[in-house]
């Protein structure tokens, strides 16, 4: 697995880095089943996840038990609650495997370490930040001002992977939406 984040690793920076013996010790090889929490709220975010295979989901619950969901991530991505994670403070979001997964994740210390004394990884865990950023972002500017419909059509369209992969119900949280709206929308299309 440690192969994958090497690729990786050296796809974001252009060559491999010269410390790269550095960082990698500093993962670890988690094996998960589908629905397996690795956080959820009320607990401090330890780690970030690299995934190799496997889709996570992170979400919230509302007072009536039901699911909106922040982001799917899946393999060559990174997860984590970043706030939470950042701050170390208690989450107010669930992390869950939607699949079976193997992860490589990174605890809290040694990635502030390694942050601070190899600048390459700075430069990736800055990437980190900016597609969560970026990607919560644009879901409350553009998804919020579609319709039902049009936001099917969206994830459809840039999302295809995730659509084939996971239930009509998880993609509805993520969406916005019941289930049964989405199965009668898709119909549509």
């Amino acid at each position: 697995m440690l192969e994958t984040l090497t690729q990786h690793i050296t796809n974001r920076l252009g060559k491999l880095p010269d410390n790269i013996d550095l960082v990698l010790p500093h993962f670890e090889a988690v094996i998960t089943k589908r629905g397996d929490l690795l956080l959820q709220p009320g607990e401090v975010c330890k780690h970030v996840y690299f995934i190799v295979e496997g889709c996570l989901q992170v979400f919230v619950t509302d007072k009536n038990g039901n699911e909106s969901t922040r982001e799917f991530y899946i393999e060559d991505q990174w997860a984590t609650d970043i706030f939470g994670f950042q701050n170390q403070i208690p989450s107010a979001e669930y992390i869950r495997c939607t699949e079976p997964c193997k992860l490589l994740r990174i605890h809290y210390e040694s990635f502030q370490k390694l942050a601070n004394v190899v600048p390459q990884f700075a430069a990736i865990y800055k990437q980190i930040l900016e597609v969560s950023y970026n990607n919560t972002v644009y879901r409350v500017n553009t998804l919020t001002s579609m319709d039902a419909l049009e936001r099917i059509k969206w994830m459809m369209e840039n999302k295809p992977k995730i659509m084939a992969r996971l239930s009509s119900k998880l993609i509805a949280s993520y969406l916005g939406i019941s289930a049964e709206t989405l199965t009668r929308l898709k119909s549509k299309i």
